[in-house]
């Protein structure tokens, strides 16, 4: 039929009309014979015949919307945890992949927003000493946020760091130090602060050691202290002069408490423990702690954090009878 096409173009044309010619002459044949099959066997998806309708071609279908690029971006910087922290899931979490979403596209590397973070909890500190409760309560709530940011933009961006990592852990424990050092200064209460400051940050302790060790039980990966040098060498030093000796004692305890049979210690390493761990969380401390200090109570939260670390005895026996049951 190409022949017979060709033979009756009497004279030369424009070479976009003699195709167009040749397609009309050729249109009948194209209802006579069913092609499909050879274009699956042959061709395949790459020339997008549109008369095979499954799969789709990849050059025929949509790009993905905005929302699914959201859902995706979201999924990314998720944090995998055994334990979930209900306000910071569903409060803070979100608030924070809005400044993900923001600071994404601008490239924004994530230990500049840890340093941020960092000014904005001093700055609170600040307050507090001050008497500006109101203002550091809610100072302490965009910490948090841009807390949570600098880990979910660092998984969404593909840039997780042993600096950031570090700096991350570095700078809380200034923090909390900071915010209990201004409410025994504004109270008066020095001993209070201390004890306060003593009983977060065993547990906070308590639950990175132990949401550590129920990975290390179940072969779930996990690079607690990862390698690092320079700058971020010299903030993994100082992370092991002040978080090393809890790391290795919590360790140790549930090294010698676990036993040696893996039935046992699995049921060690429960998930609900992790679960009422995680809500004594940093995002959680700081919430309870801004609550406190809006209502002009900042002492209370002292004993707030006395009392999340007492809390740790009943979980602590709850896991031997799971073990031992």
């Amino acid at each position: 039929m190409m022949i017979l096409g060709l033979r009756e173009v009497g004279e030369p044309v424009d070479e976009s009309d003699r195709l167009a010619e040749i397609g009309e002459l050729e249109l009948p044949a194209q209802h006579a014979v069913d092609l499909r099959p050879m274009l699956r066997n042959s061709h395949g998806e790459k020339y997008c015949a549109r008369t095979i309708r499954k799969p789709v071609p990849a050059c025929l279908s949509k790009p993905p919307a905005a929302d699914e690029v959201a859902v995706s971006l979201l999924a990314r910087s998720r944090k995998q945890r055994p334990g979930t922290e209900v306000l910071c899931e569903y409060v803070f979490r979100p608030l924070a992949h809005l400044v993900v979403v923001a600071l994404r596209p601008l490239r924004v590397p994530p230990p500049a927003v840890v340093l941020t973070a960092a000014t904005v909890g001093l700055t609170a500190a600040a307050e507090i000493a001050r008497g500006q409760l109101l203002v550091a309560a809610v100072l302490l709530q965009l910490k948090t946020i841009l807390d949570n940011a600098d880990g979910q933009l660092a998984r969404a961006s593909g840039r997780v760091s042993a600096l950031g990592r570090y700096l991350d852990s570095l700078s809380d424990l200034l923090i909390n130090a900071a915010l209990f050092a201004a409410i025994g200064y504004l109270t008066g209460q020095p001993w209070l602060a201390l004890a306060g400051f003593l009983a977060l940050t065993l547990a906070l302790s308590a639950d990175y050691n132990l949401d550590r060790l129920y990975r290390a039980a179940r072969g779930l990966g996990y690079d607690a202290t990862p390698t690092a040098t320079g700058v971020a060498g010299a903030l993994a030093r100082a992370y092991a002069i002040f978080y090393g000796s809890q790391d290795r004692l919590i360790e140790r305890f549930a090294t010698w408490r676990e036993g040696s049979d893996e039935r046992t210690r699995l049921a060690y390493h429960d998930r609900a423990t992790l679960t009422v761990l995680a809500n004594f969380g940093l995002s959680t401390q700081l919430a309870v702690a801004g609550v406190f200090l809006a209502l002009g109570y900042p002492a209370a939260y002292g004993w707030v954090a006395i009392g999340c670390a007492i809390a740790l005895a009943p979980l602590m026996i709850r896991r031997e009878v799971l073990a031992h049951r």
